[in-house]
């Protein structure tokens, strides 16, 4: 915190810009970059740009609209991708996957609508079909109800509502659940 406190006091005159134009051009820049870095949601860019002291709201909004305009910034379609690629990396459920959008500053809608399509092409049934076989390579079928209790607590935490777990849970120590299916 003293840090940040020192350099703000700091503030060289070039970063000082006066010049609206100059203004536009350095926060476009900045925007641009911080795009290329990673893909970001409307309020994750904007929080972002209003770092610096040497641009203001005004100037930011007119760069977002701009961005927005050129198809850079689409908060639905980042959604969208940012969903499907968490299911693609990890069998995750509706639960973990609406925790990880919301902490890329999107509204609830928006984050809502991600998640029905992210799960239309792949059911959240299958999904969890994929985390079960991968846990019981790794641990083996649940022998006790201890194991029992922790395998169905790892689905949890993996985001899978109570009623899809309860479902599968009977089904592995009713022995029908296909662990050699494909991922």
């Amino acid at each position: 915190m003293m840090r940040k406190r020192a350099r703000s006091q700091n503030i060289k005159d070039e970063d000082r810009v006066v010049d609206p134009t100059k203004a536009r051009e350095r926060t476009m820049n900045r925007a641009l970059k911080l795009l290329a870095a990673k893909p970001r949601s409307v309020r994750e860019l904007r929080e972002r740009l209003l770092e610096k002291t040497w641009t203001d709201s005004e100037t930011v909004d007119g760069v977002i609209t701009k961005l927005e305009e050129y198809k850079y910034l689409d908060d639905a379609n980042f959604a969208k991708g940012a969903a499907e690629m968490k299911l693609r990396e990890r069998a995750v459920g509706k639960h973990r996957l609406r925790q990880s959008l919301s902490s890329k500053k999107l509204d609830k809608e928006t984050v809502d609508e991600a998640i029905e399509k992210a799960f239309e092409s792949t059911p959240e049934s299958e999904v969890i079909d994929r985390a079960i076989r991968k846990r019981l390579r790794l641990k083996g079928k649940p022998e006790t109800r201890e194991e029992a209790k922790k395998f169905y607590d790892h689905l949890l935490r993996q985001g899978f509502s109570y009623e899809l777990i309860s479902a599968k849970m009977r089904e592995i120590t009713a022995g029908k659940f296909d662990r050699d299916q494909d991922d």
